[in-house]
């Protein structure tokens, strides 16, 4: 540890199948105080659901603990805590093969979790509907502090905020309370910065060109007492921390102004962002409120069964042909085998005059659910393959058909906080009751000014990706789809041209859907809310991509009438 003004943590996971080898770089490329690993999402969850109702044993991010074999001794030469949310649905037992993989590395290493978050033995007692594989409220940091001031070396996690591993050690290291909701509320927005690891030093960023991200590093926040923080990385790696780079972060999977956290409300809309030198970004001004007085829970269960055939079409009269399979699939199921739900998309990814085949076709994709396997396993391959030689010239499929599989769906619920058993578990078996915050709030969020709108002047149709950068991705069934403005000019035009009804269309997948647009105008940004964009979540595969991963960057390839005084300016240029 350093002398206590700075608190250096880094991330070496932004989920569960990230680079292995980033915690051995991480703990070797320079000095920390920290290291966390998020391996948690929507979809993880319910992995870990199926491993856990195969071997009750199981249910923990099995990956971190080989990367523990390699790197726990490491960790403690270079006296740099762990803290991960790898235990899943049982950091119980994560936290037993910890210490015994320490016992027989000769490795002395002081274990310990936190549970509590698990809802599913409480279910009918909270009101939470049946049939769930899994049912897991969101924590806090206040367990993760209790066990690091416990003494702990490692501390392994459930369910808690991806913020909760930044905020918790901030907990411990400066002893705040939950009165310092500023202070907290700094401590979140640095959390959700690094907790996708390398999405905040130059992956997946729309203008990625600028800098080499060809192995992109790892984030680092070195956070200070009064909740601010420096967004940096080790020197010498790769990719980049930019304004550019962070801003992305901060509106992945945020909302408008306000976000809602077990610990502390951050005002988004109060965020200020300064560049303090090469791959340095200061983070300050962050304000918090009460966190509401409910938790957010995860809900996962299964939905039912799922298959998909990809027929392969080839050259002239693609339209035609796609529309020959549809209607000989209508004729080739009888009634009784026909799923509850049969979905055609034709991806015309085909070219006139393509100099390769591959370049000539186009994928007519044929998805199917049912809660019966069987109506979308044998007989639907069945139906397929039997076009084979009487279907549209140059029949041929992307593979063959498979069994199907089980899907599950996403949802949350909110849960009373008092009501959840936050429990810290020390690493000498002692279990401290973690109390929910003492002051809660129902937040008002608040909509950003807009800026003075620019002059009038000449326009030219371009893609609007030229002058606005985007980041997208899922909450449950919805997308968040945040665009950011890279100079003034570029926020007074983006901000009053953007509208709801301009995205609707530009992305006409959302013409009919429920859409929300929030300002941010610190981060020269609008973040949209695309609501039911995904139907039942990404386990479900709703759509095409269905995460909504490159929805940004689809937004971004769309074209509308630009001021030539953005296109021309050096930034559009890059």
């Amino acid at each position: 540890m350093h002398d206590g003004t700075v608190l250096r943590i880094g991330n070496a996971s932004g989920f569960y199948g990230d680079r292995f080898d980033a915690v051995r770089e991480m703990l070797t490329d320079g000095p920390l105080d920290v290291l966390t690993g998020d391996y948690l999402a929507e979809l993880t969850m319910l992995i870990l659901a199926r491993d856990r109702l195969r071997d009750p044993s199981l249910g923990y991010a099995r990956t971190f603990l080989r990367q523990m074999e390699e790197c726990l001794g490491l960790a403690r030469e270079r006296d740099v805590k762990i803290v991960v949310n790898a235990g899943g649905l049982n950091p119980a037992r994560l936290a037993e093969e910890l210490r015994a993989l320490a016992g027989r590395l000769g490795v002395e290493a002081a274990v310990a979790h936190v549970e509590g978050d698990d809802l599913l033995p409480r279910r009918s007692e909270l009101g939470l509907p049946g049939g769930l594989l899994a049912a897991n409220a969101y924590l806090g940091g206040f367990g993760v502090a209790a066990c690091l001031t416990g003494g702990a070396d490692v501390v392994v996690t459930g369910r808690v905020t991806d913020a909760a591993l930044v905020v918790g050690p901030a907990i411990a290291r400066f002893g705040w309370t939950h009165e310092d909701l500023d202070a907290l509320a700094g401590a979140v927005v640095a959390g959700h910065v690094l907790e996708c690891g390398a999405q905040a030093t130059g992956g997946n960023y729309a203008f990625f060109r600028e800098h080499d991200v060809t192995r992109p590093g790892f984030p680092i926040a070195e956070l200070r007492a009064d909740g601010s923080s420096v967004i940096t990385k080790h020197p010498g790696t790769g990719g980049a921390v930019t304004t550019g780079t962070v801003t992305a972060q901060l509106l992945y999977e945020t909302g408008g102004s306000h976000y809602l956290g077990p610990d502390v409300t951050a005002r988004l809309d109060t965020v200020r962002l300064t560049g303090e030198g090469p791959d340095r970004v200061r983070i300050d001004g962050v304000r918090g409120e009460a966190p509401p007085p409910t938790l957010k829970a995860g809900l996962n269960r299964l939905g039912g069964h799922l298959n998909e055939v990809v027929f392969v079409l080839t050259g002239l009269d693609i339209e035609a042909k796609a529309d020959l399979v549809r209607r000989q699939f209508a004729d080739a199921l009888p009634p009784e085998a026909r799923p509850a739900e049969l979905r055609w998309t034709l991806a015309r990814t085909d070219d006139p005059d393509a100099p390769t085949e591959e370049a000539a076709s186009a994928l007519l994709r044929l998805a199917a659910r049912d809660p019966d396997p069987a109506k979308v396993g044998r007989e639907l391959g069945k139906a397929a393959v039997e076009l084979g030689l009487a279907g549209y010239p140059g029949f041929h499929l992307t593979a063959p058909p498979g069994p199907g599989a089980p899907y599950g769906v996403f949802s949350a619920a909110h849960v009373d906080a008092k009501a959840v058993e936050h429990t810290a578990v020390l690493p000498d078996g002692r279990r401290i009751a973690v109390p929910p915050a003492p002051v809660t709030a129902q937040a008002r969020p608040v909509e950003g000014e807009l800026p003075r709108p620019l002059p009038a002047g000449p326009t030219r149709r371009a893609p609007l990706g030229l002058v606005a950068g985007a980041r997208s991705g899922d909450k449950g069934g919805d997308a968040n789809l945040g665009v950011w403005a890279r100079t003034e000019d570029g926020w007074r035009w983006l901000a009053h041209a953007l509208t709801v009804e301009r995205l609707r269309e530009l992305l006409p997948e959302a013409a009919e859907l429920p859409v929300t647009r929030h300002v941010l105008p610190n981060l020269r940004a609008v973040n949209f809310t695309l609501t039911g964009l995904l139907g039942e979540g990404v386990a479900a595969r709703h759509r095409f991509d269905p995460q909504a991963k490159a929805l940004g960057e689809w937004l971004r390839s769309r074209h509308l009438d630009i001021p030539t005084l953005l296109l021309d300016a050096p930034e559009a240029a890059l």
